[in-house]
């Protein structure tokens, strides 16, 4: 399946060719604290952007590959990991999550503000829970659509934006057996950096498959 125009190569390079930072750099907060308290083993980021999370990943034990569609954002990662003596834990593949296989199996595949269209987000997110080893977690993490800013809602379709309950029952194939750990709307911060209203909730959904 071809991915949308936003979702493409050409997109995320000329995005991050655009500036010589794009993010933070720290991780995203609630992959910290959902994972802080894990054993670490294998780990998979998908959409690492510039490695914020692969990177705190690996800094607490975690061998981690990143995948992106964006050739520049993988190199950035590269690049930080290396400058931080993380070279030999964080690997960095090139993949396209509408076209190509998800590398697994993984202890933890995570995925943060991966907003995916409503046709195809189902086979997407099941394709993650896939790449999870026996034993492992599924960390999806999005925008909760409730309280959504209205420079959002005239930018991306609606139906790009789901609860943490659309998640589980949109995934109740994928995830049978499976136990839900958690599934909820969580409160974030309402601002974003510049000042401007942000999304006030994040839908979070940790599942753990079974051994």
């Amino acid at each position: 399946m071809t991915a949308p125009e936003q979702f493409t190569a050409a997109f995320w390079d000329e995005r991050y060719g655009s500036s010589e930072k794009i993010w933070s750099g720290e991780p995203n907060a609630v992959l910290v604290q959902e994972v802080a308290d894990l054993a670490p083993g294998t780990a998979l980021d998908v959409g690492s952007g510039e490695g914020g999370d692969a990177i705190w990943l690996a800094a607490r034990g975690w061998t981690v590959t990143a995948i992106d569609v964006s050739r520049v954002g993988l190199e950035r990662v590269a690049a930080r990991a290396a400058a931080e003596g993380l070279g030999e834990r964080v690997a960095t593949a090139l993949v396209d999550v509408f076209a190509d296989p998800i590398p697994g199996p993984q202890d933890l595949v995570t995925a943060h503000f991966l907003q995916l269209p409503a046709d195809v987000r189902p086979r997407i997110l099941s394709a993650l829970a896939g790449a999870v080893a026996p034993g492992g977690r599924l960390l999806l993490v999005g925008h909760d659509p409730e309280g959504m800013p209205e420079e959002f809602a005239g930018h991306h379709p609606p139906e790009m934006f789901a609860t943490a309950d659309q998640l589980v029952a949109e995934l109740a194939e994928a995830l049978d057996g499976w136990t839900i750990e958690v599934a909820e709307r969580r409160a974030r911060t309402g601002v974003q950096p510049d000042g401007r209203p942000g999304f006030p909730y994040d839908a979070v959904l940790r599942a753990r498959r079974p051994l």
